[in-house]
């Protein structure tokens, strides 16, 4: 029987909703930089929200790699503990994912209930990974050993985008940058009206004489 205190995490979590991926393990985040200002007073420096929810999220691993049993440090973090720590979010996700034996398995409106689990959205995961990977260079780790960047992690986010596109029927579609793929057209057709009239050839006028009567 789920307790009261499981359904309160499980609400802290929605999907899409990257911000609320640390609730149930959130630790006070660090005083923000205090800036000099003129007449000798100090402020806050607003982080941008980008940066807020980074270092929430660096902190949130963080406390997940202390609740191991050992203990692991950040230094001795593998990929696997990622892998672990992004099935674990799974339980507080609100993204309804069919499985093969149920009757609305690939339809993006279900007529009804049914009992599949609710998962994290491949969108929120995906985001949560980028930041980590951020956070871990800018905390002193190298690029050639951050656990956020390793192909098995990639592999497995494609994993997951594929499976819930397929169970929710919701197919998954590249955005298409047309703004570069516009100004590469324009671009084009200028060299090409630039290269047409290069070719063109010059009409010159003629002039006759007219001999003197």
């Amino acid at each position: 029987m789920m307790t009261s205190s499981s359904t309160d995490e499980r609400r802290e979590y929605g999907e899409g909703s990257s911000s609320r991926l640390a609730a149930t393990m959130a630790t006070p985040p660090p005083p923000q930089p205090l800036q000099q200002v003129a007449g000798g007073g100090v402020h806050h420096h607003q982080l941008s929200r980008y940066e807020s929810q980074k270092r929430r999220d660096w902190n949130t691993f963080g406390q997940y790699l202390k609740n191991q049993r050992p203990a692991v440090a950040l230094s001795q973090c593998h990929y696997s503990h990622v892998l672990n720590f992004l099935k674990y979010l799974d339980q507080f996700g609100k993204t309804k994912v069919h499985s093969h034996a149920c009757l609305f398995f690939g339809q993006p409106d279900p007529a009804g209930p049914c009992t599949c689990p609710l998962r994290q959205a491949w969108g929120s995961l995906d985001a949560l990974i980028g930041r980590l990977r951020a956070a871990y260079e800018e905390n002193g780790g190298l690029p050639e050993t951050n656990p956020f960047a390793i192909a098995s992690i990639r592999v497995y986010l494609r994993d997951v985008r594929d499976s819930q596109a397929k169970a929710r029927g919701i197919p998954y579609k590249k955005k298409k940058k047309n703004k570069i793929i516009n100004t590469k057209k324009f671009i084009n057709n200028t060299n090409n009206v630039l290269k047409a009239n290069d070719e063109e050839p010059t009409a010159t006028p003629s002039f006759q004489m007219q001999s003197a009567s």
